[in-house]
C-alpha cells in the first residue's frame, strides 16, 4: 500500500519512465528493507570541481523513492569520498554496506555505475555474492538488476570486469604520457632544496648563496671523511646547519644536521645535474595479520626508467655521482662479512683482508684487557653454510706490522709533497667554514633588520602588538651577536708558522707521524685505503707463516710473508721425574715447602695442577698438619 502511494505522487512522464521491469523485480519483501545509496568520488580534487557528478550521484535518492520506498528509509553512504575504489582498503563506508547487506538490512543498493562501487574484482564479487544471498538488489543507471538471476549476475560480471579493465587503462594512458615526458626531460618534478626553476622552467641552482655553501659542504666533507655518519659528526661539531624544504613549498628552513639528510644529499641524482623517472617501484606484501601492505622501495640505477645525465646545473658531476653510490654501498657490512667504513678499532686491514683459501672477507675479532689483542678469522662458512670448520684465522699484529711497514716505504718518498698538499687542504677547509659562517652572519643581521623594521611600524600604544614584535627583534639581535662571536673564533689561523714548520719535519719523519699519540686507528685505516685496496692472506697452519699478497691501487700487487706466534709447551703435561719427585715429596712437607722446592729446582708443575697433592693424587693437605682454610670473600657493599 505505501509503495502504490508513493507511485501515485510521481508525474506521468517519470512513472512511464521507470520501467515494468523494473517494477517487476522489486517486492514488498525488498521494500520492508532500507535502500542504500553509494556516492563516491576518486580525489578531493574531483569533489571540488566536478560538483554534477556528485549532484547525479545524490539524486538516486529520488530513484529510491520512485521504486517505492520512503524517502525516511533511503540512506546515503558518502564517508568514501575522495577515496579510490581500487581497493577496499580505507573505505569504511564500503565495509559497512557489505556489512548491512551480508545481515539482511539492505533491500536495495543504488550507485550511478559500477565504478563506484569497486574498480577491483575481489571487491565486487564478494558484494555480488553477498547480494544473491540475501536477495538485495542492485541499481545503477541502467535498470534493476537481481544478483540471485543468472542473467543479471552476468552482466554484472561483466560490468564489474569492465570497471576493473577501465582503471588500468586510465593509469596506462596516464603512465604513457608521463613517461613519453620524462623521456624528453621536460616533465616537472618536484626539485630538493638548493635546486629552482627559472622564469623559462629552466632547473637552476639556488639563488641563496647560503643554501649552496651548505649543500656544497656537505660534499666537501664527504670527499676527505668518505663516511655519511662522520659528515653528520663533522658538521655538529662545526655547529653548521642544513637547509630543507617540504615537498610542494618554496619556504626553506634549516634544521640540525641528520644522517637521513647527508644521505639525501649524497643519493639524490638532482644534486648531480641528472633527471630521473621511477627511482622506485611500489610492493605490496601480507603482515602477520593478513592485511596488505604497500610500500616503496629502491631500484638498482640500471632499472630507473628514464636517466638523463647532464640535464641541469648539479653540485657535482656524474661520475663523482656514481662513486659515491659504490662508496655508499662498500661502507654497509654485510651479515658475515668484514669491511664498512673504517672504524675506531685497532685492526688496521679492517674490510681490506680477504681469505686466500675461499676468497670470503676476513671478519675482524678482538679480545684481551679491553679488547686490544685483535685477530683475523674466515668463519662465514662455518657460520652460514656449515662447513664446520673455520676457514683460518691468525693474530692481528704481526700481520699489521708488516702491512703498515711495506705501506711506509712506498710512501715515504712523496710524504713532504702529501703534507703540503695537507695543509693546503686544511687552509681551503678553514677558508669554506670562514665563508659560510659569514653568509650565517649576512642571513642573521637581514633577519634583524627586517625585524626591526618590523617593530618601527607598529604604534607604540598597541601594546599587544609592539610586546611581540619586541621579542622577536631581541631574539634577531641576540642571533646576530652569536654569529658575530662565532666568527670571531673561526677568524683565527689554522695553523702557526710554527706548526707549519713543525709538520714539515715530521713529514720528514713520516713513522713518527704514525706512531704519534694523535693520529688515530681510523686516521691510520684511511691512510691505508688511499694505497691498499685488498689485502690476500694464505696461512699455513703447520709452518707457522702466511703468504700475504698487497693490492695496491692502480693495479700493483707485492708479496710478503709473515711469521705466526710459535706455539708454546702445553701447560697441561708433567715432567715424569719431576711427577715422581711429588709423589714423595706429600709425605714428608705441606704444600707450600713443596712449591719452594719445586722453583728452586727450577721444576714445572703444569698450569692446570694448582695444588702439588691434586698432580700426583694425593690429599690436600699432610698428614697432622692443620685443614688450609678458604679465603673468605671481601664484603661488598
Amino acid at each position: 500500500m505505501v509503495a502504490a502511494a508513493v507511485w501515485e505522487t510521481l508525474p506521468p512522464e517519470r512513472q512511464r519512465e521507470v520501467t515494468v521491469r523494473d517494477r517487476s523485480n522489486v517486492t514488498d519483501a525488498h521494500r520492508r528493507r532500507r535502500a542504500v545509496v553509494y556516492v563516491r568520488q576518486s580525489t578531493l580534487e574531483r569533489v571540488e570541481r566536478n560538483t554534477e557528478s556528485g549532484a547525479r550521484q545524490y539524486a538516486l535518492r529520488q530513484r529510491a523513492v520512485e521504486l517505492g520506498w520512503p524517502a525516511a528509509a533511503v540512506a546515503v553512504v558518502d564517508e568514501d569520498t575522495g577515496r579510490s575504489a581500487s581497493s577496499a582498503e580505507g573505505r569504511l563506508g564500503f565495509k559497512e554496506l557489505v556489512a548491512e547487506v551480508g545481515l539482511g538490512n539492505v533491500g536495495l543498493v543504488l550507485a550511478l555505475e559500477v565504478s563506484r562501487l569497486a574498480r577491483s574484482s575481489a571487491d565486487w564479487h564478494q558484494l555480488l555474492d553477498l547480494c544473491a544471498l540475501t536477495a538485495t538488489l542492485i541499481v545503477d543507471q541502467d535498470g534493476v538488476h537481481s544478483p540471485a538471476d543468472f542473467n543479471d549476475r552476468l552482466l554484472l560480471g561483466l560490468k564489474g570486469t569492465m570497471s576493473e579493465a577501465e582503471l588500468h587503462l586510465i593509469r596506462s594512458r596516464l603512465d604513457g604520457g608521463l613517461r613519453n615526458k620524462a623521456e624528453r626531460g621536460e616533465l616537472r618534478l618536484a626539485l630538493p632544496v638548493g635546486l629552482d626553476r627559472d622564469e623559462d622552467g629552466r632547473i637552476v641552482r639556488c639563488p641563496d648563496e647560503q643554501v649552496r655553501h651548505a649543500i656544497e659542504r656537505v660534499f666537501c666533507l664527504w670527499r676527505r671523511l668518505g663516511s655519511a655518519h662522520q659528515v653528520v659528526m663533522e658538521l655538529i661539531a662545526e655547529g653548521q646547519k642544513l637547509p630543507r624544504r617540504s615537498v610542494g613549498q618554496r619556504r626553506i628552513h634549516w634544521a640540525r644536521p641528520s644522517y637521513g639528510a647527508v644521505h639525501d644529499f649524497l643519493t639524490n641524482p638532482a644534486y648531480a645535474g641528472a633527471f630521473v623517472f621511477v627511482r622506485r617501484r611500489r610492493e605490496k606484501r601480507l603482515d602477520p595479520d593478513g592485511r596488505v601492505r604497500v610500500r616503496d622501495v629502491e631500484v638498482p640505477l640500471e632499472q630507473w626508467s628514464v636517466c638523463l645525465p647532464e640535464h641541469h646545473p648539479g653540485y657535482v658531476g656524474w661520475d663523482e655521482y656514481l662513486a659515491t653510490r659504490e662508496r655508499l654501498r662498500a661502507n654497509v657490512r654485510p651479515r658475515g662479512e668484514g669491511g664498512g667504513a673504517a672504524r675506531e678499532g685497532a685492526a688496521l686491514l679492517q674490510g681490506l683482508v680477504r681469505c686466500g683459501r675461499c676468497g670470503r672477507r676476513m671478519q675482524v675479532g678482538y679480545a684481551g684487557t679491553g679488547g686490544k689483542v685483535r685477530r683475523y678469522a674466515c668463519v662465514r662458512g662455518r657460520d652460514l653454510h656449515a662447513t664446520g670448520k673455520a676457514c683460518q684465522s691468525l693474530g692481528g699484529l704481526r700481520l699489521d706490522k708488516a702491512v703498515v711497514a711495506a705501506f711506509l716505504e712506498a710512501v715515504t718518498p712523496a710524504a713532504v709533497a702529501a703534507t703540503a698538499g695537507a695543509i693546503r687542504a686544511l687552509e681551503d677547509q678553514h677558508e669554506q667554514r670562514l665563508a659560510g659562517q659569514r653568509l650565517a652572519l649576512e642571513c642573521a643581521e637581514f633577519e634583524a633588520d627586517r625585524a626591526r623594521r618590523q617593530f618601527d611600524a607598529c604604534e607604540p600604544e598597541h601594546r599587544l602588538v609592539a610586546r611581540t614584535l619586541e621579542r622577536a627583534l631581541e631574539e634577531a639581535l641576540a642571533a646576530v651577536e652569536r654569529e658575530r662571536s662565532r666568527l670571531a673564533a673561526l677568524e683565527q689561523a689554522p695553523l702557526t708558522k710554527g706548526e707549519r714548520e713543525a709538520v714539515a719535519r715530521l713529514a720528514r719523519d713520516l713513522p713518527r707521524l704514525w706512531d704519534a699519540e694523535t693520529t688515530t686507528d681510523r686516521d691510520r685505516k684511511q691512510l691505508l685505503r688511499e694505497l691498499i685496496r685488498e689485502v690476500v692472506v694464505t696461512v699455513h697452519a703447520a709452518e707457522r707463516r702466511a703468504e700475504v699478497e698487497l693490492c695496491w691501487e692502480g693495479g700493483a700487487r707485492s708479496e710478503l710473508g709473515v711469521r705466526l706466534n710459535a706455539r708454546g709447551p702445553s701447560g697441561g703435561r708433567i715432567a715424569e721425574d719431576t711427577l715422581e719427585l711429588i709423589r714423595r715429596l706429600p709425605e714428608h712437607h705441606p704444600d707450600r715447602q713443596i712449591a719452594q722446592i719445586l722453583s728452586r729446582q727450577r721444576r714445572s708443575r703444569g698450569a692446570a695442577c694448582r695444588s702439588p697433592r691434586r698432580g700426583s693424587g694425593q690429599p690436600d693437605s699432610a698428614p697432622g698438619s692443620p685443614p688450609r682454610r678458604r679465603p673468605t670473600p671481601a664484603a661488598t657493599s
